[in-house]
């Protein structure tokens, strides 16, 4: 007799790193599960949108922020019940800083050694290893 597998769901999220002058923008979340955290504008990639769709849109939504992909950076999945996070390489090509006041509390901008020194205080570490792959490379 065949034993039957169990099949898992995984969330996939698509985030956008924007960086102005030196610094990146963090939104600090509301959601209960994640409150008063800093993450990257990102979300769920949607049934039957790309990665990329998702990113752009999720840049919008919660920024306010236009933005075009310049590549993926990294993507992120450690356990088989782990959320797989996907992180894009933006720049800014239009729009204005403005977030959903009932999904994000705050939108700031920070360098890179501010971000470095507040690793308790992300949403997670992909936040941290992504802005090190851009800074590094």
């Amino acid at each position: 007799m065949l034993e039957q597998k169990q099949t898992i769901k995984v969330e996939v999220v698509a985030g956008v790193v924007i960086k102005l002058a030196g610094k990146y923008l963090l939104l600090q979340e509301k959601q209960l599960k994640a409150y008063g955290l800093w993450n990257f504008p990102a979300g769920r990639v949607d049934l039957g949108e790309s990665l990329e769709q998702a990113a752009i849109r999720e840049a919008k939504e919660e920024s306010g922020l236009d933005v075009e992909l310049v590549r993926e950076i990294a993507l992120f999945h450690v356990k088989s019940t782990d959320v797989v996070k996907h992180a894009f390489e933006s720049k800014i090509i239009g729009g204005e800083l403005k977030f959903p006041e009932d999904e994000i509390l705050d939108a700031k901008w920070f360098t890179f050694d501010e971000i470095n020194q507040m690793k308790n205080k992300l949403r997670g570490e992909w936040i941290l290893e992504t802005i090190n792959i851009l800074e590094n490379r």
